[in-house]
């Protein structure tokens, strides 16, 4: 399902004749595709990229990698574009193409519950238990394949599968059916848990069993922007942007 999250727009004051550090004085809106799990961290990188950059809009669009890399095919209206999925950005790389391709985060898988943790989960083993209401990104969502992979390593996949109550969208209506106490349990990214705060509870995915995901990011061919477009994706793999990506629980690009 198509999110779409707009950061408030800064506008250069009438008159003003100064330029962006972009090197235009005109305003532009850039429009940036990126995976549901980098909304917070998103937010504020793009904040810091408008003060920078006045005359600079920033609007994105959040959701499954996989369904943003068909919405870029069939609408070819983002400039950039950042994923969960290395697949996802291997398909809008040959169709309609990308540019500056670089990965610039990872991120780790972990169960999540509702804080009074009514079903007793406390490792991955208890998702396979009998009455565990669990829920998983659909298959073909990056962080429902990833989910799936964690429990197949694990030895899980099918008594856990019997448990799932609902696939959903992306990682974000995971944590929102947990959150809702629609569930007893997730399996989302660790990055989730860090802007749910201590509306979940977590439990550690053995690092034997987990999957690290490593997150693309690239400037999308035949944006108008490039320039901008090029200057959002410096803002993301520099200091800056890494830093906050680590305060919203990303690791560092592999």
């Amino acid at each position: 399902m198509k999110k779409a999250v707009a950061i408030a727009t800064l506008l250069v004051a009438a008159g003003c004749s100064g330029t962006s550090s972009t090197g235009s004085a005109a305003s532009s809106t850039l429009t940036v595709f990126a995976a549901s799990s980098l909304t917070a961290a998103f937010d504020r990188i793009g904040n810091d990229f408008m003060t920078a950059n006045p005359g600079i809009t920033v609007t994105f669009n959040f959701g499954s990698s996989t369904d943003l890399a068909s919405q870029i095919q069939s609408e070819g209206t983002a400039d950039v574009f950042a994923s969960a999925s290395g697949s996802a950005m291997d398909s809008v790389a040959s169709d309609p193409g990308v540019t500056d391709r670089t990965n610039f985060a990872t991120n780790r898988l972990v169960i999540i519950t509702p804080p009074d943790d009514p079903a007793g989960i406390a490792s991955i083993a208890d998702l396979a238990k009998p009455g565990v209401q669990l829920v998983l990104a659909a298959k073909g969502v990056p962080v429902g394949d990833y989910a799936r992979q964690s429990l197949t390593s694990a030895g899980l996949l099918s008594e856990a599968m019997k448990n799932v109550v609902s696939n959903e969208d992306d990682d974000a209506s995971v944590v929102a059916k947990v959150t809702s106490g629609e569930a007893d349990a997730g399996i989302v990214y660790a990055s989730d848990v860090t802007a749910a705060g201590n509306a979940v509870r977590s439990v550690t995915i053995p690092a034997a069993v987990n999957v690290v995901a490593s997150y693309p990011i690239a400037v999308v061919a035949g944006s108008t922007q490039t320039e901008a477009a090029t200057s959002f994706l410096n803002e993301v793999v520099g200091p800056a942007g890494q830093a906050t990506l680590k305060d919203f629980g990303f690791g560092p690009a592999p």
